[in-house]
């Protein structure tokens, strides 16, 4: 079960230390974002440090812990992913208090999105179903029986609903599936389906547009303020026009930490969490954005290394799934905060405020980390 002491030459230092200082780079970004909030920033500073503190301690036992041991218990990692998503449905916190009807739940004292924690566990338990069906995945039954096992999660997500999160796990899904050597048709199969339904779907949004009035669906406002923003500039399209404007007013050295008229003022919504970039380009500017970027590249670029070179399927599908993940926050957050991707409510890993999502980013390295330090003869910190 536990590593041996040698192994630790194998550790990826740059991994780890790319993930400090993107937490540290997180703390000063949300600092700023809260100064101007009732109770100041201490409170938010003070949950998402504990955050991770916690996340380091737990990433650095996972080194210690073979990974595969997990596999083991892919089942009640599923079936527990899975309870939580269900309770979110019938014992929700009030919407009134958290903004999402049934994303939250509380038990206890302890207020969390089972969401972010059902990632995890998706991604573990996904990995290791998909590993014992190596051998027969092109088959269509057990193909079939592999996106059942991966989609029901989501499927629970969408009746909170929570579309952002949803969209999450099924682009780590497709890419888990993608690399275990489907085959090509099934790949082919999948990209026309998708363009034809993206094609209908167009035609079908701009056919409703003609009668359409705000305010009739929430969800479906968020699609039209994306192509339309300033059809409702107070409500559904005053984030992205409010993002926009910061992030064109801090040019390339920005106004200057503390300084952003946007953020301080408050005209900028959600600004610690899922507009947490449009912060970063009001104050620190393209100079800051183009910072946060390359330590997200480097962040991506060695979770690659590591699933490339795991010992075996079951540790290259987990690290291919959180670097899947990580990525399409990273994609969809800074797109949605400069007007090209949809708003959907993702947040910026490390750097966006939320205890739960930095204890997960957290347990993600060190479970990389922890597949990292089980590879072959290659030490990935000369690569």
């Amino acid at each position: 079960m536990f590593k041996k002491e040698s192994k630790l030459k194998r550790f990826d230092f740059i991994l780890f230390f790319t993930s400090i200082f993107l937490s540290i780079y997180g703390f000063i970004i949300i600092n700023s974002a809260t100064m101007s909030k009732v109770n100041g920033s201490e409170p938010f500073l003070k949950t998402q440090i504990i955050a991770f503190i916690l996340g380091l301690f737990i990433m650095l036992f996972l080194l210690f812990i073979d990974y595969d041991i997990y596999g083991s218990f892919y089942i009640p990692i599923y079936v527990i992913s899975v309870g939580l998503l269900l309770y979110a449905l019938i014992n929700s916190v009030s919407a009134s208090d958290w903004g999402d009807v049934r994303s939250w739940i509380a038990i206890g004292p302890i207020v969390f999105q089972p969401s972010e924690v059902a990632k995890f566990g998706v991604i573990i338990s996904l990995a290791k179903f998909i590993d014992l069906h190596k051998e027969s995945i092109n088959e269509p039954i057990v193909l079939l029986k592999i996106l059942a096992f991966a989609l029901f999660p989501v499927f629970l997500i969408l009746l909170q609903p929570d579309l952002g999160t949803s969209l999450v796990f099924i682009f780590f899904i497709a890419i888990m599936i993608f690399i275990s050597e489907i085959n090509y048709r099934y790949i082919m199969t999948i990209l026309i389906i998708t363009l034809v339904l993206l094609i209908i779907g167009l035609g079908a949004f701009f056919y409703i547009m003609q009668d359409y009035t705000l305010g009739d669906n929430y969800q479906f406002d968020r699609i039209v303020t994306f192509f339309y923003p300033e059809l409702d500039p107070e409500d559904t399209g005053y984030q992205v026009i409010q993002s926009k404007t910061a992030i064109g007013s801090g040019m390339l050295y920005g106004r200057g930490l503390y300084n952003g008229v946007q953020n301080q003022l408050g005209y900028l919504p959600t600004k610690e969490t899922d507009f947490i970039f449009a912060v970063i380009g009001e104050e620190l500017g393209l100079l800051g954005g183009l910072l946060l970027l390359i330590l997200y590249a480097i962040l991506l670029y060695r979770l690659i290394k590591i699933a490339k070179h795991a010992a075996n399927l079951f540790g290259s599908l987990i690290v291919t799934g959180i670097t899947a993940m990580f990525l399409f926050h990273i994609f969809e957050n800074v797109g949605m905060t400069m007007g090209l991707m949809p708003v959907t409510g993702i947040p910026l890993p490390f750097i966006s405020y939320g205890g739960t999502f930095m204890l997960i980013n957290m347990i993600s390295i060190g479970l990389a980390l922890s597949v990292g330090m089980k590879r072959g003869k290659i030490d990935l910190n000369d690569l």
